[in-house]
């Protein structure tokens, strides 16, 4: 055992990856709920590989202050079963930010799944995440274990914004398509993560593998949405917002479609541990206000060349991620297939800060439920809703996994007591939009407008 595993020690959250690009920016987030007054997180340790890096990481997050000693730093890898089985038994979570999570992951919820540990990540690879799910479900429900992938900038503000424009379509109207349009922006030119690419070239690579998983298991119910899908446009000049706008194959479709799934199963959202009368209450009151809508992304430019890049990585990715040849070329030489935006090194501090983004969600639909069984299929009404919010890779995702982790340690016995779940099914009926709105996420009502033939 590593000598500065403390090992009857029973920590609050372990943070797996913490001297990663992203995990080390985590810790950062978590340092400021740390042993605070009215926060949960009263113990905390990093782990990882390296217990010299995850020092290191740790002084970076503590900037200017020292390093609070209370901090312990524990050895575990990703490829070492027991080490995971040892971390299990000393927390009650693991914030997981080793990617990509379909190389590392896996031993990682399987340890959590036996253990009754609650698991939370940043995941954003949707064959992942449902292989994760069709494993490891009944062996979480059976153990206590809470399972929640995508906890990051994947895909809580695309659940949490669809969950926030669905409750604005007040009786009698119902949304019958939602789409959100990603808008990044920042003062300074910026490169992205390189585990953001690496994920992206193995996620196409493994499409096929995604579409096998799902012919073998069992069909689930189709959430009842009002009106026929619209078949709408790849490209667009989307003049409600003023930018070009470009369909998307996302991560966070897939993630809100479970959600919806399982809210058809659930439609009173998912039962917790040990709920008072009030917090039952307050979660079907919650989920019988949401209506499911057609779901989809887009991402956006000011510019047709800023469109352009965009179809160039996705065409790059689509041709070369399917050959191992290719695969290495594109791991190989990130920024010249992705025209700049990709980079080994990443972000700067400086150009993390300078970085923010918004998410329209425009949502169209009926004035009346009743126009759709009157045979009226196109939609009368149109709700524009917004989040905004800072850089998406290394502020967003640590708020968002931090302030879901707040809720798993301070308000457990609300939630359900285990099983592999999304983080809308899981966190949208809890206090989660409030507290992104006090870190600097904003929700926002742009308009409400009847649609004129």
């Amino acid at each position: 055992m590593d000598p500065t595993q403390k090992p009857n020690t029973v920590y609050d959250i372990v943070i797996l990856g913490a001297s990663g690009f992203t995990g080390k920016y985590v810790v950062r987030e978590a340092l400021k709920f740390f042993q605070t007054p009215s926060s949960p997180l009263k113990s905390l340790a990093l782990a990882g590989r390296n217990p010299t890096r995850l020092t290191q990481s740790l002084q970076w997050a503590s900037r200017p202050n020292p390093p609070p000693s209370s901090v312990d730093i524990l050895t575990a890898d990703t490829s070492d079963p027991d080490s995971l089985r040892r971390l299990c038994t000393q927390t009650k979570l693991i914030l997981n930010c080793v990617g990509p999570f379909r190389i590392h992951g896996d031993p990682v919820v399987a340890a959590c799944a036996d253990s009754g540990c609650d698991y939370l990540d940043i995941s954003g690879e949707p064959e992942f995440m449902e292989r994760m799910e069709a494993q490891y479900h009944e062996r979480a429900q059976e153990t206590g274990s809470l399972i929640v992938s995508a906890c990051g900038f994947d895909s809580v503000p695309a659940e949490l914004g669809l969950l926030f424009n669905s409750k604005q379509w007040e009786p009698p109207s119902v949304p019958n398509q939602i789409e959100a349009y990603l808008a990044l922006e920042s003062t300074k030119k910026m490169a992205g993560n390189f585990g953001t690419y690496e994920s992206a070239v193995l996620g196409v690579a493994n499409a096929e593998k995604l579409k096998e998983l799902r012919r073998s298991r069992p069909r689930k119910p189709r959430p009842s949405i009002h009106g026929p899908p619209a078949k709408g446009p790849t490209l667009e000049n989307q003049k409600k917002i003023g930018l070009w706008a470009l369909k998307l194959p996302s991560a966070d479709a897939v993630v809100v479609r479970r959600t919806l799934t399982t809210l058809t199963e659930n439609p009173h959202g998912l039962p917790g541990l040990n709920e008072s009368p009030d917090q039952i209450q307050k979660r079907e009151a919650f989920w019988s206000a949401i209506k499911p809508a057609h779901f989809g992304v887009k991402i956006t430019s000011k510019s047709l060349f800023g469109i352009f890049r965009y179809v160039t990585l996705g065409v790059s990715l689509g041709l070369l991620s399917k050959f191992s040849f290719g695969r290495w070329l594109l791991l190989k030489f990130p920024s010249v297939f992705s025209l700049g935006w990709f980079q080994k090194k990443g972000p700067s501090e400086e150009e993390v800060e300078n970085a923010t983004f918004k998410m329209w969600f425009i949502g169209r639909g009926y004035s009346d439920e009743s126009l759709v069984s009157e045979g009226k299929t196109k939609p009368d009404m149109e709700i524009i809703t917004r989040i905004s919010g800072p850089e998406i890779g290394y502020i967003t995702t640590p708020i968002a996994l931090v302030q879901c982790g707040l809720i798993v340690l301070g308000q457990r016995e609300s939630l359900v007591k285990g099983g592999v779940y999304t983080p809308g099914i899981v966190f949208g009926s809890t206090d989660i939009q409030q507290r992104l709105e006090d870190n600097g996420i904003s929700f926002e009502v742009i308009s409400k407008n009847k649609i004129q033939d």
